[in-house]
């Protein structure tokens, strides 16, 4: 999933705690009202507490037991990229069963959001949005008022279990200018990924650290295979798990200074942790490690090559293993952790972001539109979308006992682990970031030196400033 955003990308301690739902989840190029609370949290009626996540997600007593009915029609828009559209296929079912009054419209696809774009522009939009993937940015569609304002409802909102999704939310959220307009669903975190499989068979260390990153890596190249490849044609990919977090590690696992970069802040890119970032790149660079092909290849060729074990580790985001399901060989076992950059005893840094969900402003049916949060926001939901989609949600809950993917379960305790630095969803100017993305490409190929990534960066922030 080849994620703008994906930066994006950037919370996951919420994930962790629910690991429920990224490939590609808050890609940008695919790794992004005010009506009665109580009518919205009603409209779906509560599932059995003693009913299992797949019962209680169906559960679909007569709508009309705790209040109006829905009816009319919903219409509801969803992304379909490296996640799937499993989860979205089961729960909109589920909520047409618990409202058959309501005519649900489902409008999802991998190009969905350039499609409805025209509609969005004229002002018809469909009622519900799932803001992920190429062609949508949830700051673009406030800023051009396309969205609800969700601040007074979400105060008081409930979930169908009848408890507060703020309560049960990992990470909150974001505000614009004091105001909420979109709600988390999907938790990710970048990090590394390698076969657990083949680690075992040739008696490698799985890493915990840099240093014993290191020293596995050079098993693996004595074996004949090349220890790391990435994203060359994304950056992000390199720069959201190895880089970021390598950074923040140096920075005495503050991740402040990331929001100062974001903020073009010139002395910020000028800190001795950003060149130890940078430092920790060259020795990957200088060993040999990383793969040559790396620098022309995108997100989809560099993830079959680690599944061909031709490069045994890999930085990506949670969606990788959803993204590459068809082409995932027989005894496959993804080993996964968010940061490999930290000092041996140091914290792991979990580099997230999150794909959230709105209610348009000029939605026709937003009762309806309201009552499916409602419905959605629920721990039932969460563990089946870490089990439809192979990847965490927003929901806080334990998974441990669900039919998720083992390493789901692994990135969720590192995410709930109090000891994780958990990065929040980061945006950078948009200029910047471009500059940043070819430094480090240069960097990784030896076209530059650190002084030169950081010169290059400054000179760009610096721009930015005037």
């Amino acid at each position: 999933m080849v994620v703008n955003k994906k930066m994006a990308a950037a919370g996951l301690a919420a994930m962790m705690a629910v690991l429920p739902l990224a490939g590609c989840g808050s890609s940008k190029d695919s790794g992004g009202s005010e009506s009665s609370p109580s009518a919205s949290a009603s409209a779906t009626p509560s599932a059995s507490p003693s009913a299992s996540p797949s019962e209680s997600a169906s559960a679909s007593p007569s709508a009309g037991d705790a209040g109006p009915k829905l009816t009319g029609d919903f219409e509801i828009q969803y992304f379909v990229g490296g996640y799937g559209d499993k989860w979205w296929k089961k729960v909109i079912a589920d909520f047409k069963a618990a409202n058959p009054d309501l005519n649900v419209i489902e409008d999802g696809g991998p190009k969905i959001n350039d499609q409805n774009k025209p509609r969005w522009i004229g002002g018809n939009p469909p009622d519900f949005v799932y803001i992920d993937g190429a062609g949508l940015n949830d700051r673009q569609m406030v800023e051009d008022g396309q969205l609800e304002d969700l601040t007074e409802w979400f105060k008081t909102a409930k979930n169908v279990d009848g408890t507060l999704i703020s309560d049960i939310l990992a990470q909150p959220p974001q505000q614009y200018d004091g105001k909420i307009y979109n709600i988390p669903l999907v938790l990710n975190s970048w990090g590394v990924f390698w076969d657990k499989a083949l680690f075992k068979d040739k008696g490698w260390t799985e890493p915990t650290d840099f240093q014993s990153f290191l020293d596995t890596g050079d098993k693996i190249k004595a074996a004949g295979i090349t220890p790391f490849i990435h994203t060359g044609k994304y950056p992000y990919y390199i720069q959201g798990a190895i880089l970021y977090p390598a950074i923040v590690s140096a920075n005495n696992d503050d991740y402040s200074i990331l929001k100062d970069m974001a903020d073009s802040k010139v002395d910020a890119f000028k800190s001795p942790a950003v060149m130890a970032g940078l430092q920790q790149i060259v020795e990957l660079r200088d060993k040999g490690f990383i793969d040559k092909a790396s620098i022309q290849i995108n997100h989809t060729d560099s993830q079959m090559s680690f599944l061909q074990h031709k490069d045994a580790f890999i930085p990506n985001g949670l969606w990788l293993p959803n993204e590459m399901s068809k082409d995932i060989p027989s005894g496959f076992d993804f080993g996964f952790i968010p940061s490999v950059t930290q000092k041996a005893g140091g914290k792991v840094v979990a580099n997230t972001s999150t794909a959230t969900v709105a209610i348009a402003s000029k939605a026709k049916n937003k009762e309806a539109a309201k009552a499916f949060l409602s419905f959605i926001f629920s721990e039932a939901q969460a563990s089946q979308w870490a089990e439809l989609s192979g990847a965490p949600s927003n929901i806080k809950g334990d998974i441990s006992s669900s039919s998720a993917p083992n390493f789901v379960k692994d990135a969720a305790k590192f995410l709930t682990d109090p000891n994780t630095v958990v990065i929040p969803t980061i945006t950078f100017n948009a200029d910047v970031e471009k500059v940043m993305w070819d430094a480090t490409d240069a960097l990784t190929i030896g076209k530059i030196t650190p002084d030169e990534w950081v010169k290059r960066v400054t000179d760009a922030a610096a721009k930015v400033k005037k």
